[in-house]
């Protein structure tokens, strides 16, 4: 889909596209604005009709302050042009300085996923309140009379980004616990940790009703059942800003939440992120705004428009949703705010210069890296007219009436409001004894053959598998870094890994616990392994099917039953996954989704108390359907060919028959991804990106790595979407080259298919030096073209294989080097068919 919209984006002109938008829009009074924007896409006759009529009829429960509605028009009546565009600019913290956004009068910045005070994604909480007054004191000027501005956040399960926050489990998790009052208390305290920091507001709630398990952010959906989505919404969104129209609304220690993404987000073709939700107007409506009528119900004050498209247009750019729908019929009365450069997306668009998502509903652009130039555009079309000032002053206005709700302009400096700064708060014991509940109850307990649950007092139990002590594997995405990678147990001071949580109750029910060996001699009683996914986000875990392929944890269980111990299987994952082998394999299996910082909450469950009797009981039951095969993708309620392993609120309790027999294994998927060697700025083939240089190597698992001697530094940038490129910075001072190394592979098939390896990339500038890619020791060179703009090289195996490249026995399978210095940015490396008569580089 993003390659059809950059086709649009060479082939549309602005102009056509507004001709034909329709009428042009009313002009409203500022103190009381009618729905404003209109459609901007080439696409418009082709998408469905849209009848407002047929949506959820909602007034807003937060009542219309005339003091607020007075002051709103004084400050819009006040404002300069540039300090109105401003306004509807949000910026990310990497991007920008507080003086600069004192110059352009911003109206709000984010940190995004990998945005950090200092660039230091696990430092001192107190560099957020820091960083918080220096954007205060800057968008309020010397004499405190400016607009203050907004500073966003992704605190999607407790405030992530934070060292020392409680983490919460993932919404899949929540689901599976189907505790809405839960929801609440987890909503206030997550809004009280980032009161901590100084900040003020929190995308989140995420309210998709994910339908395909291949999407990457389906642990970020509660349900694939839209009535658990709906039960979830109002209560957190009353936790983070209060109960609308009480003296809770968003007082100190509350903050503004976020209604997301609108709409559609979890029903795309595929499940691929960003991708296209094709449905009926009717199913749009029933299964995926569910969640949106009890937020908007509740008073939230803002709304996230979806990357996603509906049947040809992208939402960024869909006037009849945003406007007519979102704001018009179902009562948003605060903002619209846009996706990471959504607006971008929108045919005829780029990140730099989109009218089309203003004039559509977006009142405030999520611009983290192209603020400037889409400021200076902005500025540019209100002047020329492209965008009516009444539609500019309508989004401002909007803006200015959330700000003046929460009290913006009186709260003063960040760091002087209630609770900031108050460090010993960030995973407080109380905070973290709710969070260790929402793990008990979100357990789902899948078989539990023989009654080997719970596991009982004075047992010696061996604890193994790659996420039995592994803080980043039960936290997930989203948690300090955007993909949740690179982050140690010392990353989470206030926090208990699985391990340690069943350690303390087995010793404290006078049994032993042992991690990965038993003393030399002996054998457990019981063995529990812990596994699953390794963390990742939004569209780096798109999958092509839902067969859980490592076969490690299974080897390791079975070698364990064969030796006559019983195994329970914990399994960590960010959606219902195909684990028939692993199953088998086991005497108990626990989903435990993505726990968070709390594994005493396992333990709490899965442990016996002195008595012998459970110490609490499995209540979790699952909010999606468990997959029978791993094709079962798309496997709904409401299909009519729904046949799950585990249907939708299957899950046993103690005292239930936990038998399930013996599962077939041999199910083969289609669709393998063996090919791609690097996409979405992450390592394909099942392998992992290495840095080399000097006879040092630095394995990446953040955001940003380099050799040991500094030759080579690699960090991600974006083209389509963010972080989908890897940006290589050689410093010329030794060799340096980054490789792809995977499980030996002989690529000499391939090769005499007539494969061929082919890389997409961009010299960011100008140089002398070059880099070359290489298979097997062979390389050509990457050919410089016009420096800034994306080349595609190609070579057949064969060409590699002819300079002397051994493709029998390979474990790097590709590598990009230079011994000069350079920048260089890798957007895809794959493996594809290529023509045999065509010749080799330099030929």
């Amino acid at each position: 889909m993003t390659m059809t919209l950059k086709g649009l984006l060479l082939t549309t002109s602005l102009a056509a596209c507004l001709s034909a938008c329709g009428e042009e829009p009313s002009t409203p009074t500022p103190s009381e604005p009618e729905p404003q924007g209109q459609a901007a896409s080439a696409e418009t006759a082709e998408a469905p009709m849209v009848n407002p009529e047929n949506w959820p009829k909602i007034t807003s429960p937060v009542d219309r302050d005339p003091a607020i509605e007075e002051e709103a028009a004084r400050l819009l009546a006040s404002m300069s042009l540039e300090e109105k565009v401003g306004q509807i600019i949000q910026p990310d913290i990497a991007s920008i300085t507080p003086e600069e956004a004192g110059a352009y009068h911003i109206g709000s910045v984010l940190n995004g996923g990998n945005s950090a005070p200092k660039g230091e994604l696990r430092g001192d909480p107190g560099d957020w309140v820091a960083l918080a007054d220096a954007f205060w004191r800057a968008s309020t000027g010397e004499d405190g009379s400016g607009i203050p501005l907004l500073w966003g956040t992704d605190a999607v399960h407790g405030h992530s980004n934070i060292v020392g926050a409680t983490i919460f489990p993932h919404n899949i998790g929540l689901g599976a616990a189907n505790d809405p009052e839960l929801m609440r208390r987890i909503g206030e305290i997550t809004a009280k940790e980032i009161a901590v920091t100084g900040l003020d507001w929190t995308f989140a709630p995420t309210l998709a009703v994910p339908q395909d398990d291949r999407w990457g952010r389906t642990y970020e959906g509660y349900s694939e059942d839209p009535a658990i989505v709906a039960s979830f919404a109002r209560p957190l969104v009353e936790g983070l800003q209060g109960r609308a129209n009480t003296d809770e609304f968003l007082a100190p220690g509350r903050v503004l939440s976020t209604a997301k993404h609108f709409v559609g987000d979890g029903g795309t073709r595929g499940g691929t992120d960003q991708g296209e939700t094709v449905a009926t107007e009717e199913e749009l409506r029933d299964i995926h705004v569910a969640g949106y009528v009890p937020a908007l119900e509740a008073g939230v004050q803002t709304a996230m428009a979806s990357f996603s498209s509906w049947n040809g247009r992208k939402m960024h750019g869909y006037k009849e949703l945003l406007t007519d729908v979102l704001v018009g019929q179902m009562g948003l009365d605060g903002f619209v705010v846009g996706d990471w450069n959504g607006h971008g997306q929108v045919a005829g668009c780029e990140a730099t210069d989109c009218p089309q998502a203003l004039l559509a509903g977006v009142d405030m652009y999520m611009a983290p890296d192209s603020w400037k130039g889409l400021y200076e555009s902005t500025l540019r079309h209100v002047e020329e007219g492209t965008i009516p000032m009444e539609r500019l002053d309508e989004a401002v206005l909007r803006i200015l009436r959330v700000k003046l709700r929460m009290g913006l302009m009186e709260r003063g400096l960040p760091s002087e409001r209630p609770f900031a700064g108050e460090l010993d708060l960030l995973g407080s014991d109380e905070h973290r004894a709710v969070a260790r509940e929402a793990v008990a109850k979100s357990l789902v307990l899948l078989k539990n053959e023989g009654g080997v649950l719970p596991i009982r007092p004075r047992q010696r139990v061996l604890i193994t598998g790659d996420g039995a002590n592994d803080m980043g594997k039960q936290t997930g995405g989203w948690t300090l870094s955007w993909q949740g990678d690179g982050n140690s147990r010392e990353d989470f001071p206030n926090a208990d890994t699985i391990f340690e949580g069943l350690e303390g109750a087995i010793g404290a029910s006078g049994g032993e616990a042992y991690l990965d060996e038993m003393p030399e001699g002996e054998e457990p009683d019981l063995a529990v392994v812990v596994f699953g996914e390794d963390p990742y986000a939004e569209f780096r875990g798109d999958r092509p099917n839902l067969d859980f392929t490592p076969e490690e944890p299974q080897a390791r269980m079975r070698a364990l039953k064969e030796a006559g111990i019983p195994v329970v299987a914990v399994f960590l994952s960010g959606r219902p996954l195909w684990t028939n082998p692993e199953i088998n394999a086991s005497d108990a299996f626990v989903a435990a989704w993505l726990p968070g910082s709390e594994g005493g909450g396992v333990a709490d469950v899965l442990v016996a108390g002195e008595d012998g009797e459970p110490r609490a009981d499995f209540t979790g039951r699952l909010s999606f359907s468990w997959p029978k095969r791993p094709d079962q993708f798309r496997l709904n309620p409401q299909d009519e060919d729904y046949d799950p392993l585990f249907a939708l609120g299957y899950g046993l309790s103690y005292g239930e028959e936990g038998t399930v027999g013996t599962l077939p294994e041999d199910y083969e998927t289609s669709e393998s991804d063996s090919n791609t060697l690097i996409a979405d700025g992450a390592p394909g083939a099942g392998g992992e990106l290495v840095l080399l240089s000097g006879g040092g190597e630095r394995r990446i698992t953040d955001a940003v790595a380099e050799t040991p001697n500094g030759a080579l530094r690699l960090s991600r940038t974006d083209r389509y979407a963010q972080e989908d490129s890897l940006r290589l910075v050689w410093d010329g001072s030794a060799t340096a080259r980054l490789v792809l190394r995977a499980e030996e592979r002989d690529l000499r098939r391939e090769a005499n298919a007539d494969i061929g390896l082919s890389v997409t990339y961009r010299y960011d500038e100008a140089s002398e030096a070059e880099a070359s890619v290489g298979v097997g020791g062979a390389s050509f060179p990457l050919p410089m073209g016009e420096a800034g703009g994306f080349e595609t090289f190609q070579a057949r195996l064969t060409c590699f294989a002819d300079e002397g490249g051994d493709l029998s026995a390979l474990t790097d399978l590709m590598a990009i080097e230079s011994q000069g210095p350079l920048s260089l940015t890798v957007y895809e490396v794959g493996l594809a068919p290529s023509e045999g008569g065509a010749p080799c580089p330099g030929q």
